[in-house]
Parts: C-alpha cells; structure tokens; sequence
C-alpha cells in the first residue's frame, strides 16, 4: 500500500511538473484569489481590482490581453482592460445561484493571452435579507385526541426561508393559549417547531382550537410568516400507525417517463374502524418535492409528475405520514437517488480564436477554449481531438482548458485554407459527442521570387525595324498572392561596354513586353544579349533574372557592289583579247561582294548588254568573261560589254558593270589608241555625230591646237614612265612575272608583278591583269598620281 501511495505522490509531481512547464508561469499566478460582493447588486457594481492581484501595471494590462471566462453561464462578470476594475454584468440572486450551499462561491478565471497565463480567483456572494419566511400550507391542521396526556408534542410543519445564515429562520411563536405551548428542536435541516400540550383537552369544553404560528428570520429588521394551525380534538385513540419501514431507498434514472412507479410504502394500525383507517400524505416536504412526485393517499405509492435531471438534483429526501381515522401518525422516510444518463453532450466554450495566421510561423496558437460536460462519472469524462492529417495539434491545459496550436511552419501555397473540427466526446455509453468548426486562412509572406517561364529567350528580329517596334514578351510567375505576386521587369546592366543597351531596347515594366527603340543594321550588329530582371513587390523584395538573346534577322537591303573592274576610274579599263584567242578564253573577271548574308549574298552574273552578241559569255556563278567562239578579222576591234551582277533576295537588288575589250592581232604590236568615244553610242545618237562634225568644222583651228598640246604631254608622260612603273619589253611577257593557281572566286591562273618603287624605296604588290604593253602604263601611272584613293598595296597593272 507505501509503494502505491508513493507511485500516486510521484504521478502528481510529475504531472504538476509538466503543467507548469508547458505554461510558463508563476507558481504565485496560480494562488485563487477571493472577491466578496452582496447579491442583489445592480449591473455595473464594482466587485474589485484585479490589478495588485495580477502583478501588473495599468500599460501592461492591455499588452497582455486580459479577459474573464467562468465554467459555465452562471456568473457574468466584466472586466475593464483599461483599469482593471472587475464589474457585475447582471444582478446576482444568490439563492438562484447556490440554493441553500453556503457560504456561496462561483470560481472564475482571468485568461492572460500574451503570454498565456491563467489567474484563479472566486466571488462570494453575500446574503442579504431579502426572503420572508413562508408556509407551504397556510392552514396547519391537527387533530388531537383528548386522552392525550399533558407533556405531549406534536410536530408541526416548519416555514422555510431562502435566505441562509443570520438571515434564516431563527425562531417560532404562537399566539397565546391555555393548552399549548411552543418549543424549538434543533436538526440537521434547521430548527423544528413543536407544541407541547400543558394540560388535558376536553373535547366537550372545546372542541376545536385556533392559534397563530409566526416564523421569524435573523435578519435586520427582522421578517416573519404565520400560518393558522387548528386543532381538532378527537375522541380517545390508543394505536398509531406504524411503517414497515423506517427508510425506504430507491433508484430512479432520470429519464424515467412521467407517471413512472417510484416506490410505494407501507404502515399499519392496530385499531379498527376508523381509527384503524391509514392516510399517506408529504410531511414537512418542499414545493420542488410536491411539484416532482405525487403520493396515493391510500395506497402509498409514489409516483413521479415530472422529469428527474440529474445535473439539477441528484437525490430526494421524501418524508411520508402515515396517520390514522383517530388522527394519531407516524412518519417515514424515502430516500430517492437519480441515477446520472448520459443526455449531456460535452459543450465547447470559445475564449480566443485566431482566423487568420502569416506562413513559414512555427508553434502559433490558433485557439483557446474550454470543454465541459454537465453528466458525472464517465458520463462527463472528456476527450478532444481533431483530424490526424492537419498540421495542427491539441494541448492541454488547466481547468479543460485547450490551446489549438501549430506543430509546423504552414506554406500557403501548398494550402490557404484549413477547415479544422474540434471533436470533443465523453466516454458515457452510448458516448456524445460535440464538433466545432473553425476556418484558418493562411496568409501570405513574401516567400518566393519570381520565376521566367524560361531560363532564356531567343527572339528574332528583322532589321530595318520601325522603331518602338514589338520584338518579343519575357514572362514570370510568382506563386505569391497580393502585392508579393505583383511583378515589376527591368533591363539589367550588361557587363558589354560597348553594347549601348538603353539605347536599343526597352520593356515594359508591367507586362515585360520587349520593344525596339531604334532601327537595327544587321551589317553592323547581328546579334546582342542581354538580363531582364523580374522583381515583386513584397518585403524585402525578391528578384529573378533571364537571359534575352536578340538575333537580328538579314534584310536584302544591300546591292551587290563591283571590286572589279573599278567604276569610278577617271579612264575606262579596257581589257585586251588577241584574235588568235582559243574559243573559251578568259577575258577578264567581275569581282562583286553584297554586305547581305545567306541568300542575300548569293550573286549571280549575267551579259546584259553587247556590242555582237554571241562573242563573249558570263560565267553565272564566278563572273568570269570568255569568249564563245573563235575570233575572226571581221569581228570589230572595239567592243562594249555590260554585265549584271543579282543578288539573291526578295527582292532582288543588283549592279552593272561596264567592260570595255579591244581585240588586238597580237601584243607586240605598236601602240594601239584607246578609243575616247565608243563608237556603239555615236552610232545610237546620230544627232550628236552631227552635232560634232559641225563644231569640229567651225573650230578645226581650235582642235588642231588641243592635239598639239595633248602630244607634248604625252611625250613627257612617256620618258618619266621608266621612273615610276615597271617597264615590259613590247610583245613578250617579263621572264620575271610568279605564276599564282587561283583561287577563292578567281578560277583560271594569273600573274603577278613585283616591283620597287624607284622614286619611293617601296615594295608595292601589284595585280596585273592579262599584261598589257608598256605604253599602257602610262594611263595607268597617270590614274595612280591623279586619283590618291587609287594607290594602295594592291595594283591592277
């Protein structure tokens, strides 16, 4: 039985231990703290301040979050936070609330939400004076045989007084007399009035005597009750009742239905006749037992008129008279237990409730609340709990009460919203149970940044653009709710210094719309990257970043342009063929590029134009010029080709280039003059033939002096020709010429010419075509020293 004993001490260690632990307070936090007020107060009435009592100051009262919750709806109570005054919020009826217990005291508590604390105190309520004593029977009747010896007494029907303490009954009178007089018993229900007959009755001289009963309470001043008692004098009565039993105890549940069989008692009487005749009747019972059971005068069975609750009163003390046709009587008593039904289900009060919780918080206390159970035993044993599946877990605390708190950090993109029921049943047969329902939403934290659909964008773009030109979209989600999903795009500094970003695109910070500001060259810029940033509107804010790749997209904005033979020479070039010349002989070759690319840049050559058709062909694909057919002496000397040079956009764009050829019987024959007027444009424009053969008539005196003097010039042009060029001897080719395979776009082979510059020291390259005689180089020298655009490392000599 010691190592019980010591087993049960150390499990209520234990548990006072973990009770403590759990809540974080004072040992002197628990310490109940009792407040007295009179009942009958008015609503308002200041009880106490609870301020000394909670160990606080008057700002930290409403940081701490105060409020007053008792067991039950029995007590109101309201408390100021501002103060910390503690007023009734109802006028209290201490008879109502406690019946006959004294002294009368209903706990409450004073809940601390932050942190969680829980004050225990108590309010007495005092009694005052305010109920009169009261017979349940005005008229007392009592019927007294005359052989009744004096010194008998008879118990008379108390009063009863609501009030307790001072306040209830204290004493009986009665009206002044020659038979009776009254004496106070003391019981364990109160005093008990008793007459006690001081002299014999004589039926003949009085057969009935009227007298005055008056109650009185303690109370100042003191209140009082009367009720009539008579008194029938009977004739002579030697044999009173008497009951089988003394107590009779009974069960009843409390659901038994009305006119149920309670218990049924039984007295007998020696006598016969009338004085032999038993009546059953309530002695001395209250109104509650009058209302609740109904006796058969005759029989003696008690029946029930009213449904038993066991949460109201859970025994009755019945005490039965049994009195005779002589008037003599006994008395005994049933005593009724209600057996407790499991009718009440648990009921859930809610004193604090948060709806509404930020995420990514661990251990936040959702809920407080406190469960009760009206029923006893098992019957009101109870047990709360709520689904498995939710992050969310039950913690006890004192006096039934619970916390709802959370056992992980919530993520309100995975869930928002939480339907959380509070089962709460007892452990009757069959069990009831209770569920209460309550809504969580999960508030948003600025917890993810934003996310681009994609790591990186490519996005194509012709050139030649209009600008503020719509180029391409970037999009990014944030799994965020509210101002922490609104999404702000920006173009980040690129780490190019030489990429003038701000001045080639923008973006539209709302929808992350791309836009060209100005018109792009695809020959100057094919293509450029960059970041776009996406940032949200939370706090802190967060950011992400992709990459943008702009490719810009060739238009055929760019025509073919001849490298050779040059345009722009101040003297035609003209290209020499011998008449011996095999069919096939390569003329000569147009060199032409086209800043385009792809197919923008496919070129293709053709023979435009003619002076005999059928003698010279273009090459379509490398521009060479050869002949189709052997020469003959009756083909012309001069001949005027012109070629196209077509790109291969869409649309095509393309350039011509015009070939002067001289066909000649051989190279060592003596110089030949280039022709200064094309006889192909005399012929197409006969008016201006005649028109030069007039003036030449008229100003032959002026001609024949411009000869003269182009002579001279190029008399002197022909003896400084050895100092600036390289001279070839007449007819054949220089022994000292290098042979080149060629190659790129050049397919036949040609021969290069090195030479030093005598007048500079310089080492020019220069590129020949097919080698011309030496008195063609003098055209050639005199371009190079007119034209300073024409001298570079790279000659055509």
């Amino acid at each position: 039985m010691e190592t019980r004993d010591r087993k049960e001490l150390l499990l209520e260690q234990r548990q006072v231990l973990i009770f403590f632990v759990l809540l974080g307070m004072a040992l002197a936090g628990f310490e109940s703290r009792r407040y007295s007020v009179a009942e009958e107060m008015e609503s308002g009435f200041f009880v106490a301040n609870l301020l000394k009592d909670l160990g606080l100051e008057v700002d930290e009262l409403i940081v701490r979050g105060p409020r007053v919750v008792s067991k039950g709806k029995k007590l109101s109570l309201q408390f100021d936070r501002q103060t910390g005054d503690l007023f009734l919020n109802e006028k209290l009826d201490r008879e109502e609330l406690c019946g006959s217990t004294e002294p009368c005291v209903l706990p409450f508590q004073v809940l601390l939400e932050n942190p969680l604390q829980f004050f225990q105190a108590e309010l007495q309520i005092r009694d005052i004076n305010d109920h009169f004593p009261v017979f349940l029977d005005k008229e007392i009747f009592l019927k007294i045989s005359e052989s009744t010896t004096p010194g008998t007494t008879f118990l008379i029907e108390r009063a009863q007084d609501l009030d307790v303490g001072s306040n209830s009954l204290q004493n009986y009178t009665i009206s002044p007399n020659f038979y009776f007089h009254l004496t106070i018993q003391d019981s364990a229900d109160g005093i008990l009035p008793q007459l006690v007959l001081d002299k014999a009755l004589d039926r003949e001289e009085q057969p009935e005597l009227r007298l005055t009963l008056t109650a009185l309470d303690g109370g100042t001043p003191p209140r009082s009750g009367t009720a009539l008692v008579r008194i029938e004098i009977l004739d002579i009565n030697d044999n009173a009742p008497e009951f089988t039993k003394v107590l009779y105890e009974v069960q009843v549940p409390e659901n038994s239905p009305i006119g149920s069989h309670v218990a049924t008692v039984s007295a007998r009487d020696l006598d016969i006749g009338v004085y032999g005749q038993i009546s059953y009747a309530f002695f001395q019972a209250s109104e509650d037992i009058r209302k609740t059971f109904q006796i058969n005068a005759k029989s003696g069975e008690l029946l029930l008129t009213q449904k038993l609750d066991f949460e109201s009163v859970q025994t009755y003390t019945i005490n039965i008279q049994a009195t005779d046709g002589g008037g003599l009587s006994a008395s005994s008593v049933v005593l009724i237990q209600v057996i407790d039904l499991n009718d009440n289900p648990p009921e859930l009060t809610m004193s604090t409730l948060i709806n509404q919780i930020p995420e990514n918080l661990q251990e936040t206390i959702i809920a407080i609340f406190s469960v009760s159970d009206s029923d006893s035993g098992d019957n009101g044993r109870i047990v709360c709990s709520i689904p498995d599946d939710l992050p969310f877990f039950l913690k006890p605390s004192v006096e039934n009460f619970y916390t709802l708190v959370t056992n992980t950090a919530l993520d309100r993109e995975t869930r928002p919203e939480y339907n959380v029921t509070i089962t709460v049943s007892d452990m009757g047969t069959p069990r009831l149970k209770t569920e209460h329902s309550i809504i969580i939403l999960v508030s948003d934290v600025n917890d993810n940044a934003p996310a681009f659909s994609q790591m990186s964008y490519t996005l194509l773009v012709h050139e030649n653009n209009q600008p503020a030109l719509h180029i391409g979209s970037v999009n990014a989600t944030d799994r965020d709710s509210g101002t922490n999903a609104q999404i702000t795009y920006s173009l980040l500094p690129t780490q190019d210094p030489h990429l003038p970003l701000a001045s080639l695109v923008s973006i539209n910070a709302d929808n992350g719309q791309l836009f060209a500001l100005r018109a792009l060259d695809f020959e100057a810029l094919q293509a450029f990257e960059f970041h776009v940033g996406a940032t949200d509107h939370g706090s802190p804010e967060l950011s992400s970043q992709a990459l943008v790749r702009v490719v810009v997209l060739d238009d055929n904005d760019n025509s073919p342009f001849v490298l050779h033979p040059l345009q722009n020479a101040s003297a035609p070039c003209t290209e020499l063929v011998p008449r011996a010349a095999e069919q096939g002989y390569l003329v000569t070759k147009v060199v032409a590029v086209d800043g385009d690319s792809g197919q923008n840049a496919w070129l293709s050559y053709q023979l435009l134009k003619a002076t005999e058709p059928g003698l010279f062909g273009v090459w379509a694909h490398n521009g060479e010029v050869r002949t189709t057919r052997l020469l003959s002496e009756r083909d012309a000397a001069r001949h005027r080709l012109v070629v196209l040079v077509k790109d291969n956009g869409e649309p095509p764009l393309s350039a011509s280039v015009t070939l002067h050829v001289l066909l000649v019987d051989g190279f060592s024959q003596p110089y030949l003059p280039l022709p200064e007027v094309a006889p192909e444009r005399a012929q197409e424009d006969l008016l201006t033939v005649y028109l030069v053969i007039a003036l030449a008539s008229v100003s032959s005196l002026f001609l024949f002096s411009v000869l003269v003097f182009v002579a001279v010039r190029l008399c002197r042009r022909r003896r400084a020709v050895p100092l600036g060029v390289c001279s070839m001897p007449e007819g054949h080719f220089p022994g000292h010429l290098v042979d080149v395979s060629g190659t790129g776009t050049l397919s036949q082979s040609y021969q290069y010419e090195v030479c030093l510059m005598g007048s500079s020291g310089t080492s020019e390259f220069k590129v020949p075509k097919p080698i011309i005689p030496s008195f063609l180089a003098q055209g050639v020298e005199t371009e190079r020293d007119e034209n300073p655009s024409f001298r570079n490392n790279f000659e055509f000599s």
